[in-house]
């Protein structure tokens, strides 16, 4: 009966494949997802703890700068050197710390808490300068300074502090840079400042905190991701080796063994072992219909030559010993003790041959007195054990039982593995026997490529 097609009893192993590429495509479009976005987590906190950085070190200059402006314009108004006068306009002008810096908050804080305390700050910062303004232009009027800052010629002098003399004029300057008004104006740019930073480092936690959060919430997709691909890989391991290797292993010890194989597995490999199992019934029902009297010869009960034939053409050559063995000199014993003694020499040598082979091995009659022994299931390594029996053969076999008389056997073997064909088989042996006899009879030889 024909095999026509492939059932759906199983799995089928292209759909395996196919989902097993999709599962692949999936995890690995999942790993690309969760490790890209952990990386964008990462330059996101990165990039806000880098503003936060920035943010603090505008804040800090702008109130560094605003130091420096009073330092230049209290010494100027207490020594009137225009080295100070100059340092301080370098300052205001054109290093522009001040503006450099509000500009950095002003991008990186938007409309926050700590924008508007520093602009609150520079509002103050205004009007500080303002009064330091007129301050120094006391000391250019008391100094008759005629080179000074375009900025300063705008301001103009009260009229009590235009008629005071030159050494009041420079107290009042003092005065106006010393005064608690002065210093309530910059204790009020530093509260603001310090508003402003507090608020910043507030900020840069919030914004910390929440890039963590994501992170976090990032690392737990990478880790679930990376468990789901253990898992899979595992998954992918045991249904290959269950669908797969673990039933070609489990067929190839069934087949060994001379036994039908279990139909499991993939779907593809179920029908394999449909088509082997029927063709193994049709060789085993082939075998069990052999006419007994057809296969066997009447005298020994081994195989005669239609069954040695038969054997050979359906045994498994690669793990099977070929022996052919003859008796040495049986002309000789026919001759002497007559041809039924003979007869009963060869029914007591297959007896032996019986005892020293396994129930599965087949023994065959193909000659007068020329014997096969097929050892199935062997591999090429058992040489030992063939020569054991062999010699235990002969030792039996020289021992005289119920009146026969003593013989010996040559053997010449051939492992199947080391030809073609049957054929091959055969002559191969043969050849091997006749060099046993050559050697001096009751011996063995294997055949030598």
């Amino acid at each position: 009966m024909k095999l026509k097609h492939i059932d759906n009893d199983g799995i089928s192993l292209r759909t395996i494949h196919r989902w097993l590429i999709v599962g692949a495509l999936i995890i690995s479009a999942l790993m690309f997802y969760s490790t890209y976005h952990l990386s964008a987590s990462f330059s996101r906190l990165a990039k806000a703890s880098e503003q936060q950085i920035e943010l603090r070190k505008a804040a800090r200059e702008l109130m560094d700068a605003s130091d420096y402006l009073t330092e230049q314009a209290q010494r100027f108004t207490v020594e009137g050197d225009m080295t100070f006068l100059n340092n301080y306009f370098e300052e205001a002008f054109k290093a522009n710390h001040r503006e450099e810096a509000l500009e950095k908050m002003s991008a990186g804080s938007g409309d926050s808490d700590a924008l508007h305390r520093l602009q609150a700050a520079m509002d103050s910062s205004v009007a500080l300068m303002d009064q330091e303004y007129y301050a120094m232009k006391l000391v250019i009027s008391a100094k008759g300074y005629t080179d000074y800052p375009e900025i300063l010629k705008d301001v103009e002098l009260s009229e009590a502090d235009s008629k005071l003399n030159n050494e009041d004029k420079m107290r009042r300057a003092t005065q106006l840079l010393l005064s608690d008004d002065y210093y309530d104006l910059k204790e009020k740019i530093r509260s603001n400042m310090k508003a402003s930073l507090d608020e910043l480092e507030k900020m840069a936690y919030d914004s910390d905190a929440s890039a963590i959060d994501a992170l976090r919430d990032e690392m737990l997709l990478v880790r679930l991701v990376i468990m789901l691909q253990t898992v899979g890989i595992v998954f992918m391991v045991w249904l290959t080796s269950r669908l797969g290797i673990h039933p070609v292993l489990n067929a190839v010890d069934r087949i060994q063994a001379d036994s039908p194989i279990p139909e499991v597995g993939a779907n593809e490999f179920r029908y394999l072992a449909r088509a082997y199992n029927k063709m193994y019934d049709v060789y085993k029902r082939s075998l069990e219909h052999l006419n007994f009297k057809a296969s066997h010869d009447e005298l020994t009960g081994a195989y005669n030559r239609s069954g040695y034939e038969l054997l050979l053409s359906s045994i498994d050559l690669n793990s099977t010993y070929m022996m052919l063995f003859d008796v040495d000199d049986f002309k000789h014993i026919n001759d002497n003790y007559g041809h039924e003694t003979g007869d009963e020499v060869l029914a007591r040598l297959v007896q032996v041959l019986r005892s020293h082979f396994r129930s599965d091995d087949y023994i065959c009659r193909i000659g007068g007195d020329e014997f096969v022994v097929f050892m199935v299931h062997s591999t090429e390594n058992q040489r030992n054990l063939v020569e054991a029996k062999i010699d235990k053969i002969n030792n039996e076999l020289a021992m005289s039982v119920n009146g026969l008389p003593p013989i010996s056997v040559s053997v010449g073997i051939t492992h199947g593995s080391k030809v073609s064909d049957a054929k091959s088989l055969y002559e191969r042996t043969d050849e091997a026997m006749y060099q046993a006899k050559q050697s001096g009879k009751n011996t063995f030889a294997f055949y030598q490529q």
